[in-house]
């Protein structure tokens, strides 16, 4: 049976994550409804920080499963400590009794989810790296909301439904049964509106000649040909804190296609190199 969920909370944004109503509904419906919510879109659009975000609004503890291509469905759910057994039961001092198996039972990030005495927020991150099997095996223990640890036939049952906060880069197509469980929401890149806006959370008192001018040199960039690694929001926050850093840098420079510390908005060399090469020509405005 599935345990009863704690109220509602509405969601409406957090203190540095900023997002369109569409996909703060979508997050309420799917806690209301108590459905994994799948988000894609491309790196940088917010998927792994919304999960942060509902956490800390809705002061909820959040757990983080990071998605690996070996890893198993069990690896998630409980691991039993053989080795440290082992070593137990060679060593006569051990004040650990090697019949108690139970003890060498260490919960995976979604049996923490289940045995813990408050709600949280489980982050399943970049789940289609998996393979179809892990992917609807999962769904299965998170509609089921319990698993079995055999070594010692005991049935885990969640104490509460974690808010299920699922992403993907869709480097691999998801099953047709794991889609079908799931709510979904492609978090679009944000236009230069709502980018200002996630920079003036960031940067209240951001010069706004040098905002506007790296928000007009970000978006030209991320239009060049060839690129295969775009500058996501993170790589223009982190350039606004470096142009403001720097005390010789004058914000009409940008405008001007003198663009410094190129490394942190490209990080592949391919990359750097033709921006390098179309801003020293000047081409870019």
């Amino acid at each position: 049976m599935t345990p009863q969920s704690t109220a509602v909370t509405t969601f409406t944004g957090a203190r540095r994550y900023v997002l369109d109503d569409e996909l703060a509904r979508i997050v309420n419906i799917s806690m209301a409804l108590e459905m994994p919510l799948l988000l894609k879109g491309e790196p940088g659009t917010g998927k792994t920080m919304l999960a942060h975000a509902i956490a800390e609004t809705l002061r909820m503890p959040l757990i983080i499963l990071n998605v690996k291509s070996s890893m198993k469905l069990v690896e998630a759910l409980y691991q039993y400590d053989t080795l440290t057994r082992l070593n137990d039961s060679r060593f006569a001092d051990s004040r650990r009794d090697v019949s108690n198996i139970e003890d060498y039972i260490k919960m995976g990030k979604i049996g923490q989810a289940f045995t813990s005495d408050v709600r949280s927020v489980l982050l399943i991150d970049e789940i289609d790296k998996a393979d179809t099997d892990f992917q609807d095996d999962m769904l299965d223990v998170l509609d089921q909301m319990e698993f079995d640890i055999i070594e010692i036939d005991k049935t885990i049952r969640a104490k509460h439904r974690p808010v299920f906060i699922i992403t993907s880069n869709a480097k691999k197509d998801l099953s047709d049964p794991f889609l079908g469980r799931c709510n979904f929401h492609h978090i679009a890149f944000p236009d230069p509106k709502m980018m200002r806006e996630i920079i003036r959370v960031h940067f209240p008192d951001m010069d706004s000649n040098l905002t506007e001018n790296a928000i007009t040199a970000f978006y030209r960039l991320r239009e060049l040909e060839a690129i295969e690694k775009k500058p996501a929001t993170r790589e223009l926050l982190n350039w606004i804190r470096a142009l403001a850093a720097d005390p010789d840098f004058k914000p009409s420079s940008l405008t001007k296609g003198e663009l410094p510390f190129m490394g942190i908005l490209f990080k592949k060399s391919q990359d750097y190199g033709r921006a390098v090469n179309v801003t020293s020509r000047k081409r870019l405005f």
